[in-house]
């Protein structure tokens, strides 16, 4: 059983960065699909953004393309988030997922196996 375990969220005010990373147990951590989600309060789960297995692909949400990045190390079964130019509504708790899927439905929840428990973002305006 795979474990996922995400850090580096916090407060920060509207226009700052944050970096996330999420670290996963096991050794076939290169041979998957990796991808951030994003849940607010009272609102539905939203894609971020997601990377595939060699790092050669990424995809992100509409409302963070051009701010966020991800990134990964598979020497260090470590996946990132860079986020820029953080805005209030960015504010929700971020999950970390993993899939052996790497296509057009990487946006959707249900190709998604394994789920970390989650790090809190807070933008304050």
């Amino acid at each position: 059983q795979v474990q996922l375990v995400e850090s580096g969220g916090g407060l920060v005010q509207a226009g700052g960065s944050l970096r996330l990373s999420c670290v996963a147990s096991g050794r076939t951590f290169s041979s998957y699909t990796m991808g951030w989600f994003r849940q607010a309060p009272g609102k539905e789960g939203e894609f971020v953004a997601a990377i595939t297995w060699s790092g050669g692909s990424t995809y992100y949400g509409d409302s963070v393309k051009d701010r966020f990045t991800i990134s990964r190390d598979n020497a260090k079964n470590t996946v990132y988030l860079q986020m820029n130019s953080l805005k209030s509504e960015d504010t929700a708790v971020y999950y970390c997922a993993r899939t052996y899927d790497n296509g057009s439905s990487l946006r959707g929840t249900n190709v998604y196996d394994s789920w970390g428990q989650g790090t809190q973002v807070t933008v304050s305006s």
